[in-house]
């Protein structure tokens, strides 16, 4: 092959994990926003926007079903893409043997970062090495430019086993690096290079109807792995000679394992990805003092190099493993495991020491690399142990707590009982002015933006509700500016965990404290059970609301609903207005913003059955807090019971701190975000803009914020026309429900 022309970009590995799949061509990419990978969805985005590619793509409600999408459209016979990190890509992995085991192959960028609890958002390997047995091939960039150069290879050797491949990078240090880094100029160089790919069986063809997934018992199902691990052998022979392929093309030459120095050296050190280049600097460094040490990295995980890296091994006295993560009690991460069996198998027999390193996304400098590879000479150096860890200092459980008292708490400002007659809850007290007196359960000194609703919206919520509460938050900007570890703006029990899982946790904790009371471990009396979700906690973590509420669990899901997945920079949620700007929604000649109407989640909610659905707003504060009392009393006495706020945004809705309160008003008084309560399956309004005389067009609300001023042009006017027909039919259908007694 003759050598292609090439240029230079200066971007980051996401950049150009998202160029080589704009210069493949996908057919289809199924995604969902996780920090550090989103910029790859962000930036494809941007160029669908202009015009640059015709990649179809599909924002999931959460990476299992981005998982399932990418599957679905690997059965159809195209090219197929997604990228993710972390818990995003532990909440996919049960669909990732499905993929491998049924012989589709795809292209999966992995932004390696930790996995949480506690929460971190920073780089490290712990997520990677869970797909370790998950049937994919796995290649390792150590740099931006082999980012672009692995995504190119991935797809092509992905196709030529038939299996799905995994190109991963270290989050935060290669996936937001910006180099210079060289590209194939056209794109038709890209796809020659790729070839044509022709799938042996598709889902799409109805004249050879094939079944994709069987059920298997023994020995078909031993058979069909027997079939992944020879395809998965082969590897070893298909992945160098892409390689040698790609050399060809662009003068840069790659192999399963790289090493620099290792050939005489007598102390080596392997490390993963980034800390490649700043181990060979201290390679140099300790070389100048007369050491002979040396380095190696393993470009492809998948199949293991086990022989390379052992070959590499045989002349060394000492070799140290450097993992990212740990595997919990083995005495080393993965890759000290597999390097000590591949040393075992080929019969290289230095001296193994393993260190965990760079957990969290610690920096790993070169004076690291050098007291690594000291410790190599040191003849008393344990086998196992942390590099650059601390000891904590223990819990002082005898430290004084700032508590709010269940009597303080309950200071009869609001109160609520079954009216008969009604045949609904009504709420005596629970004025603005007087509700001031409740004590703050979240105290000032938070972290939050400048006019954020989150503190806004949750202070209101809490005023309404009398006595002790436990509070849970879902992952989002509300949880992270608020508990900055060692710190936290709680004066009340507080229990974190993920987008998906809220509303289980809640009610698992709800049920755990009544039957500690009912075996009387703990006193009589009562909590209240809040979950508090946002940034689109309620698209990814809709399934385990709607299971609380359908099991009639005694809890309150409270949504501040902020219309976007802010925590991860603003992206579109489903609850985003169409024609919205957003990191995954540009304008540009090709798209106008989001392409779909926001989601009714009230409505969702309602469908359940659960007995109290309300909608409150900021700009109505009296209405907001008797809400919050109602919702306690029916959680108490019913079941489940969901609030929504909507919350603003100032950094991303486009507009200033202080109108917030305005603009919100404005979204209830055009109806997008009426203010209703649905008790036991029957609608009432709160407040009518119609009959008050203070209706507006949708277009008054859309154009007080930056993401949506621009649907005031005239080209935008049709789209503008489609939202404002939507948020009629959603009003009207309201107030018929409102007008029917039993609806």
């Amino acid at each position: 092959m003759a050598k292609k022309e090439q240029r230079t970009l200066y971007e980051s590995g996401n950049e150009l994990a998202a160029w080589a799949a704009k210069q493949i061509d996908y057919h289809v990419m199924g995604y969902y926003p996780i920090t550090p990978s989103t910029q790859i969805a962000e930036y494809l985005d941007q160029l669908f926007a202009d015009g640059e590619h015709r990649i179809a793509l599909m924002p999931a409600e959460g990476e299992h079903s981005a998982a399932d999408i990418c599957y679905g459209a690997a059965a159809g016979g195209g090219r197929v893409f997604n990228a993710t990190s972390a818990n995003g890509l532990l909440y996919a992995l049960e669909q990732l043997p499905v993929q491998s085991g049924t012989r589709l192959p795809m292209v999966l960028n992995v932004a390696c970062r930790t996995v949480s609890g506690p929460l971190s958002i920073k780089g490290d390997h712990s997520d990677l090495m869970y797909a370790l047995n998950a049937g994919w091939v796995i290649l390792f960039a150590a740099s931006p430019q082999q980012v672009y150069d692995f995504n190119l290879c991935a797809l092509k050797i992905a196709e030529a086993l038939h299996l799905p491949v995994i190109v991963a990078f270290d989050g935060f240090f290669t996936s937001h690096q910006k180099r210079s880094c060289l590209v194939f100029a056209k794109d038709s160089d890209v796809q020659e290079f790729i070839g044509p790919y022709q799938a042996p069986f598709t889902a799409l063809d109805p004249k050879r109807p094939v079944t994709i997934g069987s059920y298997m018992n023994e020995p078909d199902i031993l058979n069909n792995k027997y079939q992944l691990h020879l395809a998965m052998e082969q590897a070893r022979t298909v992945i160098p000679q892409v390689f040698q392929e790609l050399e060809e093309l662009s003068g840069r030459r790659y192999a399963p394992v790289a090493h620099y120095r290792a050939e005489d050296a007598q102390a080596l050190l392997f490390v993963l990805g980034s800390s490649y280049d700043t181990a060979c600097a201290a390679a140099d460094k300790l070389r100048s003092e007369g050491l002979l040490v040396g380095v190696l990295t393993a470009p492809v995980l998948r199949p293991f190099p086990a022989r390379e890296i052992s070959g590499l091994c045989s002349q060394a006295k000492v070799l140290i493993i450097a993992d990212r993560q740990d595997s919990y009690g083995a005495g080393g991460g993965n890759m000290s495991l597999e390097i000590r069996a591949a040393l075992q198998q080929y019969g290289a027999a230095p001296r193994v020491l393993s260190r965990v390193y760079g957990l969290g996304g610690a920096d790993f400098y070169q004076r690291d690399a050098e007291g690594l590879l000291r410790l190599c000479l040191q003849e008393d150096a344990p086998a196992f142990d942390y590099w650059g860890a601390r000891p904590g200092q223990p819990i002082d459980l005898k430290a004084p707590f700032l508590p709010i008292s269940e009597r303080s708490a309950s200071p009869g400002l609001t109160a609520c009982h079954w009216e008969e007659n009604a045949g609904r809850a009504v709420v005596e007290g629970g004025g603005v002015a007087a509700t001031t007196a409740m004590p703050k359960r979240l105290a000032p000194g938070h972290g939050a933006c400048p006019g954020c609703g989150i503190p806004v919206n949750v202070n209101l919520l809490l005023r309404g509700i009398e006595g002790n509460v436990v509070l849970l938050f879902q992952t989002g900007c509300g949880m992270v500016v608020t508990t900055p570890y060692p710190k936290t703006a709680f004066r009340v029990p507080y229990v974190h965990n993920l987008f998906q899982n809220g509303a289980a946790t809640l009610s698992g904790l709800a049920k755990m404290y009544r039957q500690r009371q009912a075996r009387g471990e703990l006193p009589p009396g009562r909590i209240t059970f809040i979950m508090i979700s946002g940034d689109g906690g309620l698209d990814i973590g809709m399934g385990s609301a709607l299971g609380t509420a359908l099991r009639g669990k005694p809890v309150i899901l409270f949504e501040y609903d902020n219309g976007g997945y802010m925590n991860t920079g603003y992206q579109l949620s489903y609850s985003t207005p169409k024609g919205a700007r957003s990191a995954t929604s540009h304008l540009g000649p090709d798209q106008y913003g989001k392409s779909f109407y926001h989601k009714d989640m009230p409505q969702i909610m309602a469908a359940s059955g659960m007995p109290y659905v309300a909608t409150a707003a900021e700009s109505s504060p009296a209405d907001f807090i008797r809400k919050a009392a109602k919702a306690q009393y029916y959680a108490e006495h019913s079941g489940t019971a969901y609030v929504k706020a909507l919350s603003a945004c100032p950094l991303n809705w486009g507009d200033k701190p202080s109108g917030e309160r305005r603009v919100i008003a404005a979204a209830v008084d055009c109806c997008y975000y009426p203010l209703y309560e649905i008790e036991n399956g029957v609608t009432s309004l709160s407040y009518d803009p119609e009959k008050a005389g203070k209706k507006i067009p949708v277009l008054d609300f859309l154009s007080r914020m930056g993401r949506t001023r621009h649907l005031a042009g005239e080209e935008y006017r049709e789209v503008t026309e489609s939202i404002q027909a939507e948020v009629d039919r959603r009003w009207a259908r309201l107030r018929a429900r409102a007008e029917n007694p039993l609806l």
